[in-house]
């Protein structure tokens, strides 16, 4: 017993070690998240490296309907308590490839309404849409405090999500990036 008790800082530093490691490959993972408060709305860059896997590809091309789904939060920091959403946002973006014509329809949806939608040829367009977005705008400044910490946080999942290939992830927490509303 004293023998724990002795050694509990040594075990509460290896935790915390381990934890800080946990949080450094999460953000190494690829993933870049960038927010831009500008012109009265927060616009939220997010970028998924490695999400157009072989495997993602294969499926886009039998035909079948593939859809990312980007669940982005606005969190405020509150310091010794927990901390509180102010706005969540869904982005949907999918992907249809037509064997007949060879082509990808490419459709983009905020919270349901179609926000963009394209036919393309080129499949590395479409891998570029399906994990990227820049300067959406999704959330107004106007709900934002002077002054205060934030940051914004991004989950993703992905459909079909039938379990006959495997995902690059999938529904944790992405990417998360702070900043200081300064208006």
């Amino acid at each position: 017993m004293l023998s724990y008790q002795r050694h509990s800082p040594a075990v509460l530093q290896c935790a915390l070690l381990l934890t800080l490691c946990g949080a450094s490959v999460q953000a190494a993972d690829g993933s870049r998240l960038t927010p831009l408060v500008r012109d009265g709305e927060l616009l939220v860059s997010f970028v998924l490296e490695d999400g157009y896997t072989n495997d993602v590809r294969d499926v886009i091309k039998s035909g079948l309907r593939t859809t990312f789904v980007y669940s982005v939060e606005l969190r405020m920091v509150v310091p010794g308590w927990i901390d509180r959403t102010i706005a969540t946002t869904t982005v949907s973006q999918s992907a249809e490839y037509d064997n007949l014509t060879r082509r990808h329809t490419l459709q983009r949806t905020i919270d349901g309404r179609v926000d963009a939608t394209r036919l393309v040829e080129e499949e590395r367009i479409v891998g570029e849409f399906m994990t990227t977005f820049t300067r959406l705008a999704l959330f107004k400044s106007t709900k934002l405090e002077p002054n205060r910490d934030y940051y914004v946080r991004v989950r993703a999942r992905a459909y079909p999500s039938n379990g006959s290939f495997l995902w690059p992830w999938s529904t944790g927490l992405l990417a998360q990036a702070k900043f200081t509303f300064i208006p």
